[in-house]
């Protein structure tokens, strides 16, 4: 019994390490990008979200005379309509160094539709290089009646490792370990 027990908090802390690690190999990762390129802005499951383009050109700030407004394009690039999108644009001089940050934000957009927006409140405050756009809101638009569990993507694939030794997860799907002198059966079940 205390075999099973320990194997449960292991599984669980396997489980809950793996979710904190940030995903340092995803190549999207919201980079910055030069401003003549399209940002992207991702989900909470790494997808492609949001994808925007700048309208103003000249961002050639000072601190004592910083750029104060700008245009940009935003279009929904995932397969969900939103209710309410909102974020943060971001811009970084040629050294890396972050030089200003606004917000945007929209109502009822949906699939492949794009907006034209500003970002009030931004302060440029150099001879920006790069941008990148986050986002921090996405309210998906649900028909009547349904469940946001409908919207939800395919986990991603799971993997325990026990000792350098790894084993595939499937939800639901038993995954049967030997575990001293004896065969334990471990599933794994989304929590309803």
């Amino acid at each position: 019994m205390k075999i099973v027990a320990a194997s449960w908090v292991l599984l669980c802390s396997v489980l809950c390490v793996s979710a904190q690690e940030t995903p340092v190999a995803n190549s999207l990762n919201e980079k910055r990008v030069a401003l003549t390129e399209t940002a992207i802005a991702l989900d909470a499951s790494d997808a492609p979200a949001l994808e925007a383009s700048l309208r103003t050109t000249a961002l050639n700030g000072a601190p004592d005379a910083p750029v104060t407004n700008i245009r940009m394009t935003i279009r929904n690039r995932s397969a969900i309509p939103y209710a309410f999108v909102a974020g943060a644009v971001t811009f970084y001089d040629a050294s890396g160094v972050r030089c200003g940050e606004g917000v945007f934000k929209a109502d009822a957009l949906a699939v492949d539709e794009s907006f034209e927006t500003d970002s009030p409140g931004i302060r440029i405050r150099c001879q920006a290089t790069t941008w990148r756009i986050v986002a921090s809101h996405l309210l998906p638009r649900l028909p009547p009646n349904a469940t946001i569990a409908a919207l939800n993507r395919a986990p991603t694939n799971l993997v325990i490792s026990i000792d350098g030794e790894t084993h595939p997860i499937q939800l639901d799907k038993p995954l049967t370990l030997t575990l001293g002198e004896r065969r334990r059966t471990i599933i794994v079940r989304a929590v309803q």
